[in-house]
């Protein structure tokens, strides 16, 4: 399925995120704090804080552009406690906009949010 799909190309950018999924088959949810460290439309790279196992699947939110829920699944994990995720649905332009007006990473200090657009 993946290796079909369009490849979006990658932006740096920094902002908060949140990693919620299932511990025990489905007894609890647990929540870890990261980092989106690079996002496209379909993928992103995430840079955790420490390392711990993660499963195959779980979700992702940003709560800063108020994007939650979004699905992911993971591709690779790196060394340098960073991993890849692929998302289970493509973002829209208007969330990757919101995403880079939130961003703390200096090339998006320009940007803007057009409020008559939402």
């Amino acid at each position: 399925m993946y290796d079909r799909e369009q490849r979006f190309k990658m932006e740096d950018t920094m902002n908060a995120g949140r990693l919620e999924y299932t511990e025990n088959g489905v007894l609890n949810m647990a929540q870890r704090r990261c980092d989106v460290v690079r996002i496209s439309q379909s993928s992103a790279v995430l840079a955790l804080m420490t390392q711990y196992s993660l499963p195959k699947q779980f979700y992702l939110d940003i709560p800063d552009a108020r994007i939650t829920k979004v699905g992911c699944v993971l591709m690779r994990v790196n060394a340098n406690n960073t991993i890849d995720v692929r998302f289970l649905r493509i973002l829209t332009p208007k969330e990757m906009n919101r995403i880079f007006v939130f961003s703390t990473h200096p090339n998006h200090r320009d940007r803007t949010l057009d409020v008559r657009a939402w």
